[in-house]
């Protein structure tokens, strides 16, 4: 056997590997050549202080959407593309094992590797596999898991393959090496990726059997704690030794809505992937999507910034149908937070790198911030592009970060990638928080550290955050769960953690704050439902939900199930008080291509009746339709003007395709689907199809979170029992998270039951706690069913 490749085996039997790290550079155009399939017409040099080889061809790369990612394998040694073009710096965490004969691929190897699909992207961020052969030298502490009977004879192959100097960077190499060298060097084991290293170095020298892995050993960094949030397969300190106090639930059965509603498609499709969503002040929707190669809106023809470019953005129009307008950006907004600001504008922050050789009028989105305005009256703004400032950013990269707006109307950022790269490596990660004033800019100051980020990392990012009625935030993040006060910097009150498995990305359920009133002093009840146990195809999901008053004197989870597993799952609070939990899957995660078993069905809940009544009817639980459209990775949810819900997006592939391809991994099973549909809930349905208020009117749209009052006039159906007023925001929704979600019932004077001509006194909340500043949609039901909301600006 090569010596170097026996050196490593041994190594890895001894259980030595340092994790230092390297700088990889490389040429755009070859990484995104190698995702589109197209062979890559230049060399690669990869320099070691004794080896490097050129590769003519490869199709093992894979750009998503940013950088090249070589996740599973990187040795002590840089990366250079030998071509003329623009050349982007990484910094990536490697293995210092210099395994460099099997590291090395050649045109024939690369032959082998377009014949048999090899990038296993089962983690997001992604991390791709540049040379599956390099196995054993793989880090031993990354999520995905090679095949053994896919990498063992591209590792026996490539360990055959001859190597020459290149002595014109010979010396810059041996010297980075050497400084590797000096860096001390600490064993590291997961238990995932133990069984794959050990067997595959044992095929090549059955001297390196290494005993299996018995028991979990302790992590390679700090972030782990002791609680069940903080252990698991796919956390650095390995599997949990404990179980949780209260086990998690089962699926459970639910009955049939008697009055389910119904699903139907929208005239008009999306025109871009609906990764991003928000119901505008002005009524229509927007779409907010990342850098594509196409999409179905087409190209600006109109000799602007952004001419003859695909559009990533869009206005459209839930009532007229119209074409959508294209609207154009700057930078990258793939996976960005965002929030409606105290003016009404909205704001999406974070993204990702540029993908220049798409779209070079496009910029870098890790740090920026983007703005859309469209004010409650007047169209003179409809169409208009996102705007930015390239000198008023976030101050540090945020991929994945959530945003939650605080009562004095600035913005809570939190979480997010600082790279995009493998998150099991903390130098990728960004586990903290800033906060941009109310105008949606920076503050001066600096980010400042949260635990419980740190702690639950890599399930760290787009965590679930709530503002409470006291002005403190509810944050959620994999199982753990807490209230923080940002004012003085500290947690308030570790919650206990939520049994089942990890709830956030990359196997995020979804989490709604229930309805607020003041029959209760506006105290919060957060609710939590789905999730997932790792990020793979073969993921289970979990039907568990929990309910948790997080401000009582010893708050607990209220454990209770849906029918059936789900990640990716999204809950949507509608008028009368119910919430509608769609889309998602059965089984995988968040991803590209690690998801499949659609969840097709509606499910409707009520929280105001009985966990376990004697009457399984009468139950908190029922099914609504059965959509034919699979929702998962990207997809979308938002309740509209006239009370019914717009389901949108699932683009579940790098890059938008709309033919399946079957056998592919990642799958390629379910692809972009640009398809509308609009769900009518039961109070729209049926018998109450005909019992809509009309004719609705307000005092003023400009209200106060003070205790004030307005008045609402409204023609209501004869012999009409009951009225309600709701105060609500639907917030920024992404990856089945609402930021900023709420509804507020608010009290009421002067209805006279069965009159038809109603003119009601309604009370604000009493402070910006319970409604921070912002647009909100007034809707007026009349026994459960809604008027169509009017947008208002709550200061």
């Amino acid at each position: 056997m090569e010596p170097r490749v026996s050196e490593a085996c041994h190594a890895w039997k001894d259980g030595e590997l340092s994790i230092p790290s390297h700088r990889l550079q490389v040429a755009d155009h070859i990484s995104h050549l190698g995702v589109f399939g197209a062979s890559v017409p230049s060399t690669i040099s990869l320099l070691d202080p004794s080896a490097a080889v050129e590769l003519q061809s490869l199709k093992s790369f894979t750009y998503e959407p940013h950088t090249l990612q070589t996740g599973l394998a990187v040795p002590p040694t840089v990366v250079q593309s030998v071509t003329p073009t623009a050349r982007r710096t990484l910094d990536l965490a490697a293995p210092a094992m210099a395994i460099v004969g099997i590291l090395l691929l050649t045109v024939g190897l690369a032959a082998n590797l377009a014949a048999q699909p090899l990038l296993l992207q089962r983690a997001q961020p992604p991390l791709d596999l540049m040379a599956v052969a390099a196995l054993p030298s793989v880090v031993p502490l990354v999520m995905p898991m090679v095949p053994l009977e896919v990498a063992a004879p591209l590792m026996a192959t490539a360990a055959k393959q001859p190597v020459t100097a290149e002595p014109d960077v010979k010396a810059d190499a041996m010297a980075e090496a050497e400084e590797h060298q000096a860096q001390p060097r600490q064993k590291q084991h997961h238990p995932r990726l133990h069984k794959s290293l050990s067997l595959a170095c044992q095929l090549l020298d059955p001297s390196t059997a290494r005993p299996p892995l018995m028991e979990p050993v302790a992590p390679r960094t700090a972030f782990c704690g002791k609680t069940t949030a903080h252990c698991d397969e796919g956390c650095q300190s390995g599997p949990c030794t404990g179980t949780p106090a209260i086990p998690a639930p089962g699926p459970k059965p639910a009955p049939a809505n008697p009055n389910p509603g119904y699903l139907a498609l929208a005239s008009r499709q999306a025109g871009v992937p609906a990764m991003h969503a928000g119901l505008m002040p002005n009524g229509k929707v927007v779409f907010l999507d990342k850098v594509e190669n196409n999409t179905q809106i087409g190209k600006f023809q109109d000799g602007g910034p952004h001419n003859n470019q695909y559009a990533y953005s869009v206005e459209y129009d839930p009532v007229t149908m119209a074409e959508p307008k294209k609207l154009g950006y700057n930078t990258n907004a793939f996976c960005s937070g965002g929030a409606f600001l105290a003016d009404g504008r909205f704001v999406s922050i974070g993204g990702n790198a540029p993908l220049d050789f798409i779209d070079p009028t496009v910029g870098n989105g890790f740090k920026a911030i983007r703005f859309l305005d469209r004010p409650v009256t007047g169209t003179t703004k409809d169409g208009q592009p996102w705007i930015e400032n390239a000198g008023n950013q976030i101050t540090s990269e945020r991929w994945y970060a959530s945003v939650q707006t605080m009562p004095d109307g600035t913005l809570f950022v939190a979480s997010g990638s600082l790279n995009g790269l493998d998150p099991t490596v903390p130098e990728n990660n960004n586990p903290t928080y800033e906060i941009l004033t109310a105008q949606g800019l920076p503050n001066g100051k600096p980010r400042l550290e949260m635990e419980i980020l740190k702690k639950n990392q890599p399930y760290y990012m787009y965590p679930f955050i709530h503002l409470l009625n006291n002005g403190q935030l509810f944050i959620a993040v994999a199982k753990s769960a807490e209230i923080f006060n940002v004012a003085t910097n500290a947690v308030v009150k570790l919650l206990p953690d939520i049994p089942g498995d990890f709830r956030t990305y990359p196997n995020t359920g979804g989490s709604v704050l229930l309805p607020l009133s003041s029959k209760d002093n506006y105290a919060p009840e957060v609710m939590i439902c789905g999730g997932g146990a790792y990020q793979d195809i073969t993921s289970p999901t979990d039907a568990s939900c929990g309910r948790m008053r997080p401000l009582d004197a010893a708050p607990k989870w209220e454990m209770d199930a849906m029918p059936e597993g789900r990640g990716m799952v999204e809950g949507t609070l509608l008028p009368d008080g119910t919430v509608i939990w769609l889309n998602g899957a059965k089984q995988g995660a968040q991803g590209f291509g690690v998801a499949r078993d659609p969840a097709y069905g509606v499910l409707i809940y009520d929280p105001s009746k009985s966990l376990n009544p004697t009457d399984a009817s009468q139950g908190r639980w029922s099914t609504g339709p059965v959509s034919g459209i699979a929702r998962l990775y990207h997809s979308v949810a938002l309740l509209l003007l006239d009370g019914t819900l717009m389901i949108a997006g699932s683009n579940p592939v790098e890059q938008p395709k709309t033919t399946p391809s079957l056998g592919k991994v990642p799958s390629e099973e379910f692809v972009t689907e640009y398809r509308v549909g609009i769900y009518t809930p039961p109070y729209l349905a049926g018998p109450n199809a005909s019992k809509r208020p009309t004719a609705l009117t307000l005092s003023s749209k400009t209200l106060k979170a003070d205790g004030s009052t307005f008045t609402v006039k409204f023609t209501a159906p004869a012999g009409n029992k009951a009225a309600r007023v709701a105060l609500y925001h639907g917030g920024f929704v992404t990856h089945s998270l609402h930021m900023n979600h709420r509804m507020v019932f608010l009290d009421t004077t002067g209805y006279q039951a069965g009159a038809t001509s109603q003119t009601l006194t309604v009370k604000m909340p009493p402070n910006r706690n319970v409604a921070q500043p912002g647009p909100y949609v007034v809707y007026v039901t009349v026994d459960g069913v809604p008027a169509i909301g009017q947008f208002v600006m709550v200061g």
